[in-house]
C-alpha cells in the first residue's frame, strides 16, 4: 500500500517551523487524503491543527517524519522515545530520530460532510 505524505512548506511557499510568521501559532485545516489514519479518520474529512495545543501520549499529529516531509499519525511516548502510529494496519509505525521537535501541531477536531460526523479531540 502506498502511502501519501505531504510537503506543506511547497503548498504554502513558507517555512512553519522558522519563527517568521506571526500566525505559526494559528490552528489550520488539511484534508485526509490516504487512508493511514482510518477508520477514525476517513478519505476526504477535514483535519483542524494546532500548533500550540500540548503533546500528550495518544494524540493525534501532524508532524515531520524522519525524511523531513509531513504526514499525520498517533504519536505514542515511551520515555523519551516518540513514535508516530497509524491506525490502519497496511502502514507502519516509526521512531521519530528527534522527539518531539518533528512535532508541528495536534489534531484538535475532525469535519466531515454531515454534522453528525464532526468530532473533537483534546
Amino acid at each position: 500500500m502506498s502511502e501519501v505524505k505531504i510537503n506543506i512548506e511547497d503548498a504554502f511557499k513558507q517555512n512553519m517551523s522558522d519563527g517568521s510568521n506571526c500566525s505559526e501559532s494559528e490552528p489550520f485545516a488539511l484534508q485526509c487524503i490516504d487512508n493511514s489514519m482510518e477508520p477514525e479518520f476517513p478519505v476526504g474529512c477535514i483535519i483542524i491543527i494546532d500548533p500550540s495545543a500540548a503533546i500528550r501520549d495518544g494524540s493525534y499529529v501532524f508532524a515531520k517524519d524522519n525524511g523531513d516531509e509531513y504526514i499525520f499519525r498517533q504519536v505514542k511516548i515511551e520515555g523519551d522515545d516518540y513514535y508516530l502510529v497509524p491506525l490502519n494496519p497496511d502502514y507502519v509505525s516509526f521512531k521519530l530520530d528527534h522527539g518531539f521537535s518533528q512535532i508541528e501541531g495536534i489534531i484538535t477536531q475532525r469535519a466531515g460532510k454531515k454534522r453528525s460526523q464532526h468530532k473533537w479531540y483534546d
